[in-house]
């Protein structure tokens, strides 16, 4: 009941077709929460709108729509008019390509930006207002190792997510005070759907099915979130991740955005 007044009456899930967007959606709908689903595939959408509303007994809707179109904002939007959304999950844009910037269409890039970087910024700006005049809320935009840095076949996704992660730190530091929560959620390796066809198709693995050794279930990444939503804005929801990154950075990303903060403080006068 407490989870639902402070994040409902409605939570909004983009990526919510498959893996911890799909998980995300269903742990919501069993603490209260109506949900709006949006992905690409209507017919996945469907069927777990009816399985959400079945076991959980709350309101759902569904959007069908492909995130890296231009109009997808006015569908998004308009999906949610007249719905209070206290819980906004971005979960989407993972790269099913990984091949070289220049061996594939420049379309490809700019897509990923349009899906990765200027869609989750538009919404968070329609989204965020009222959440800040209600003084309650909760911003989940879920980033990527990969934008730790750089690296060969992943050059528009890293960067995507790379600016995923600096913009939910910067709206931590300027929403939390006003009664929002912002955790920038930074996956590692991460069983899921996505990864297994990516492995498949790379050749390392038999099926697309395979499951992947070692790496984090989102089962753990789902738990991991709703734990630390109120510990931003920054949250690594792998544990190899956080031993390995111990040593490249002795300080983490949290203590470097408050750093920060207070240095911004000082040179705008305390603004």
């Amino acid at each position: 009941m407490e989870f639902s007044k402070q994040y409902g009456p409605w939570a909004l899930v983009a990526g919510a077709s498959e893996g911890v967007g799909k998980l995300l959606a269903q742990e919501l709908a069993r603490l209260g929460l109506n949900v709006v689903l949006i992905a690409r595939r209507q017919a996945i959408l469907e069927t777990l709108s009816m399985d959400i509303e079945r076991r959980y007994g709350v309101e759902s809707k569904v959007l069908a729509v492909d995130l890296a179109s231009e109009n997808a904002v006015k569908k998004v939007l308009a999906a949610v008019e007249g719905i209070e959304v206290g819980f906004f999950v971005y979960c989407a844009g993972a790269d099913a390509d990984f091949a070289p910037f220049l061996d594939v269409p420049l379309t490809q890039a700019e897509s990923m930006i349009q899906r990765n970087c200027l869609l989750p910024v538009q919404l968070c700006y329609e989204i965020c207002k009222p959440m800040t005049e209600r003084a309650k809320g909760a911003v989940v935009l879920v980033g990527s190792g990969a934008g730790f840095a750089g690296s060969q076949n992943m050059a528009a996704y890293s960067a995507s997510k790379a600016f995923d992660m600096v913009f939910a730190e910067a709206l931590y530091c300027e929403l939390k005070p006003r009664g929002v929560d912002v955790l920038g959620l930074i996956l590692g390796e991460t069983d899921t759907p996505a990864l297994r066809r990516l492995r498949f198709k790379l050749g390392l693995a038999a099926t697309e099915n395979e499951a992947v050794k070692g790496a984090e279930s989102p089962e753990n990444v789902v738990k991991d979130c709703l734990l630390n939503l109120r510990n931003g804005p920054t949250r690594l929801a792998n544990r190899k991740m956080r031993w390995g990154l111990k040593f490249l950075y002795p300080f983490s990303r949290n203590f470097v955005v408050g750093l920060m903060s207070k240095a911004n403080q000082k040179v705008m006068g305390g603004a």
